[in-house]
């Protein structure tokens, strides 16, 4: 099969596009011929060795959309021929390529109205942003919330869960000062890191808390007493994924903006990845 891979980490000219081994169905596990995949920032962060894998040469990807093509022994619940779409567990890699082998119980089946590209994008930010605002942060209605980092796929799709939940939501743009414009928050998601996660402290009313996912494996620590600092668990599960399939097929999310590659083209898209300077997704079109 075609696959994007890496023969040791340190930076896009050691991304490489060519033939990988096909991957077989373990018990418990369905192999998918991907339709398409997702580019993450955790995909480039790895790349550069962020993240402690160190078995090469190493396919890149988290999230995609596909087809079943073989179920591994114990699998009952889905068939050859399934239109489905997941994310790999946390520190798994390999959905850059035309086949990927995924334990059967963290994909589910993809809704008709759902396209294979829109699934593949919304798949790891959904669940992230999910993760985020309903099990970390416990978002409820008629708290407000300042979401940071607004055009990226978690903080857009976030965004429009907040405000399906019911909360009053607040977003940022570059340009923004958030801190003389926004005050007395209940909760901050950021999406951004840096100095902007350090400042946000600053917008939480006394016994607010924020959740931050571009600050590393641990959340930052606050900078002022009666406010909490929690790193969210984005743990696979098909729940969730299938929440993100109603949502979307109920008009509650709708899909990001999305600028297509060929997996040929992952240096491209691995670039415009690290500048920060896209609205949206960016998804490979694999087949």
């Amino acid at each position: 099969m075609k696959a994007v891979f890496i023969e040791k980490f340190g930076g896009a000219e050691v991304l490489q596009y060519g033939e990988q081994p096909d991957p077989a169905a373990a018990a418990g596990e369905v192999v998918v011929d991907v339709v398409a995949a997702s580019v993450n920032a955790a995909d480039w962060k790895v790349r550069a060795g962020d993240y402690s894998q160190a078995t090469f040469p190493l396919i890149l990807g988290r999230d995609f959309s596909g087809l079943i093509a073989s179920l591994g022994p114990g699998i009952d619940d889905l068939k050859v021929g399934d239109p489905v779409f997941g994310v790999l567990d946390a520190g798994g890699e390999g959905a850059y390529a035309e086949k990927v082998a995924i334990k059967a119980s963290i994909v589910a089946k993809k809704p008709a109205s759902l396209s294979d590209v829109n699934a593949a994008a919304l798949a790891l930010s959904g669940l992230t942003a999910i993760r985020s605002l309903e099990d970390t942060l416990k978002l409820k209605r008629g708290e407000k919330i300042l979401i940071q980092g607004g055009a990226g796929g978690v903080a857009s799709f976030a965004i429009q869960l907040a405000k399906q939940i019911g909360a009053h939501v607040i977003t940022t743009t570059s340009t923004t000062d958030f801190t003389r414009a926004v005050a007395n928050c209940d909760a901050v998601f950021d999406t951004v890191g840096g100095d902007v996660a350090t400042k946000s402290f600053a917008v939480l009313k006394p016994g607010g808390r924020a959740a931050f996912i571009a600050s590393g494996w641990k959340a930052p620590p606050p900078t002022r007493d009666y406010v909490t600092s929690l790193r969210p668990n984005v743990v696979r599960a098909r729940a969730p994924l299938e929440q993100i399939g109603q949502l979307v097929a109920a008009g509650a999310v709708r899909p990001p903006e999305i600028k297509l590659f060929r997996l040929s083209q992952a240096q491209e898209a691995h670039r415009l990845s690290e500048s920060r300077h896209f609205r949206g997704k960016l998804v490979f079109q694999v087949r």
